[in-house]
């Protein structure tokens, strides 16, 4: 899967980096390569779900999908 991230300048000189498709997804780092590893753990975190989530019961079917 492929994302797009953008990447700006904050005012303090930091990098910052957010992900459009995903609401609240923000990182920083001192250097664009810092604000991108940090952003790419982000989007891990935002997109983990919660273990409760694959308890199986009845009429709950688990699919997994690659975009």
């Amino acid at each position: 899967m492929n994302i797009k991230v953008i990447v700006e300048t904050g005012e303090d000189g930091y990098f910052v980096a957010r992900v459009p498709a995903l609401k609240g997804c923000w990182s920083q780092g001192k250097t664009r390569e810092q604000a991108i590893e940090n952003i790419r753990e982000a989007i891990d975190l935002y997109l983990e779900p919660e273990p409760s989530d694959f308890v199986k019961t009845k009429g709950r079917e688990i699919v997994e999908l690659a975009i």
